[in-house]
């Protein structure tokens, strides 16, 4: 199933006197907020006035919050974006994305779980796959992944051996 909005963060802060707030992103790159025309603060559109990225979160200034204390009601908020908004390189999901998928032996078609969590690792992202046999850490590279079907809501991993937690 393809998602129209993609959860982005959460407001952590006020940063300044100026009604800044400080987004911590989850699941997405700070970059890529930079160039969203709307964020969502809770469901609610609000065009960012100004934005930059500071310690890898975004400190945002949005229109209409002009001071610290209207920037402090919004603590604590969740920060949403629309898909369409972001255009990502192919191969490329939101961790939000690939919660909830369908996991298939590429080779079978049989269901070996559901994707649960996506952990991040310098290398590259996690896939954490339970609810099957076993339960898998599939790593988010083409060598294990053999495609992803957001539409069909399915990703189809190559099981190689030792891939499982209780293999050998």
């Amino acid at each position: 199933m393809e998602l129209t909005m993609i959860r982005a963060g959460r407001i952590v802060n006020t940063h300044g006197v100026r009604g800044e707030v400080k987004v911590l992103p989850e699941g997405v790159e700070p970059e890529l907020l930079l160039d969203c025309p709307a964020l969502y603060v809770d469901g609610a559109p609000m065009a960012p006035a100004a934005r930059r990225i500071h310690k890898g979160c975004l400190l945002v200034k949005l229109k209409g919050i002009d001071d610290m204390d209207a920037a402090l009601a919004l603590k604590g908020k969740a920060v949403s974006i629309r898909r369409a908004d972001v255009a990502l390189p192919r191969g490329e999901y939101f961790d939000e994305e690939l919660t909830g998928l369908t996991a298939r032996d590429a080779a079978t078609g049989d269901t070996v779980g559901t994707v649960e969590e996506v952990l991040h690792y310098p290398a590259h992202k996690l896939c954490a796959v339970r609810g099957g046999r076993d339960e898998y850490l599939v790593p988010f590279v083409p060598a294990f992944i053999a495609g992803v079907d957001l539409v069909g809501g399915t990703i189809d991993i190559h099981m190689m051996e030792g891939l499982g937690s209780h293999e050998d």
